[in-house]
């Protein structure tokens, strides 16, 4: 009934897992954990690179802008799809739609560039350590996060605002428990081959592009090492590139298997569980990631730690 209702209102219809509603009941947990870890780990991570002057370096700079970008994608997501979850209705008003496209697309595609220019600063700090300070100056530190952001949001406000203007002949139903832009076109009662050759060339500027920046940053780290011959310099590069290695295959390997793959059937079915894995749970283990593998961080968090309790006693 709720939903019928809805549906005269004009509200979207997110078809998402009420094909498997033995599930619901288990992914609502699951959500709830993931989004309370992504907000409680990556406010801790903003909040120890502000006040821990031993962190003000280019890789926390851009690990805390990463931080903000994991809590927006999950907060414009989270809350509607936890909603939709405990009842039967599994309806987003048009306008909460179009916020949560535009949001997520931005977020998305700027955290894209952001892990590239977090592999470019780890090339810079192995390869070129006496030049490293003056590459990674707070001046283009700032620069290369203003050009992440910038990116994001000028892909969202092209793809998104040629998404919503689609007419849609009042089709409702959105095969995903949120509003992207490939779930969205498919309502368009008007050829889409011209926007699928958009998302195509988009996927291939924010996701194939990037990556293979990253893998040839990687590829002239591994040469630089190489030439080393030092079981100590591969520990180090270890420890200072793992966690952002670990990330960046978590992230394009969950995106490309969402973005890369045009099979509708795939996207009905298999599709929406990497969506959430890509939207829930990978921005939930990257603040676990960053802590679990970097003794800075843990560092930082025992100063904080300590700290705190010091000044209460």
């Amino acid at each position: 009934m709720g939903i019928t209702n809805s549906s005269v209102k004009g509200d979207f219809i997110l078809v998402g897992f009420s094909d498997q509603p033995h599930l619901e009941k288990i992914l609502f947990v699951v959500v709830l954990v993931c989004y309370l870890l992504t907000l409680v780990g990556n406010v801790v991570i903003i909040l120890i690179f502000s006040i821990d002057p031993k962190l003000k370096t280019p890789m926390y700079f851009f690990l805390s802008h990463l931080s903000i970008v994991d809590i927006c994608v999950t907060t414009s997501v989270v809350p509607q799809l936890l909603w939709n979850l405990r009842g039967p209705a599994k309806t987003i008003t048009v306008l909460g739609c179009v916020v949560q496209l535009y949001v997520f697309l931005a977020m998305g595609s700027a955290e894209c560039i952001l892990l590239v220019v977090m592999a470019f600063d780890r090339y810079a700090a192995v390869c070129k350590p006496l030049h490293y300070a003056t590459v990674m100056n707070p001046r283009v530190c700032r620069a290369l996060a203003g050009v992440a952001w910038m990116c994001g949001i000028g892909n969202a406000l092209i793809l998104s605002t040629v998404t919503v203007l689609l007419p849609r002949c009042g089709n409702k139903h959105i095969y995903n428990f949120f509003c992207e832009v490939p779930s969205m076109i498919k309502l368009a009662c008007v050829d889409i081959h011209a926007n699928e050759v958009q998302v195509f060339i988009a996927s291939l500027v924010l996701l194939y592009i990037p990556l293979s920046f990253i893998v040839t940053s990687y590829g002239l780290i591994v040469r630089a090492v190489v030439k080393i011959k030092s079981a100590q310099a591969w520990r180090k590069v270890l420890g200072t590139c793992g966690s952002h290695l670990t990330v960046v295959s978590i992230f394009y390997g969950t995106a490309l298997m969402i973005y890369g793959q045009r099979n509708s059937s795939f996207s009905h079915t298999h599709g929406k569980f990497f969506s959430l894995f890509y939207t829930v749970v990978t921005p939930s283990l990257n603040p676990l990631i960053y802590t679990l593998r970097n003794k800075d961080v843990k560092g930082a968090l025992r100063r904080l730690f300590f700290r705190d309790k010091g000044s209460q006693q």
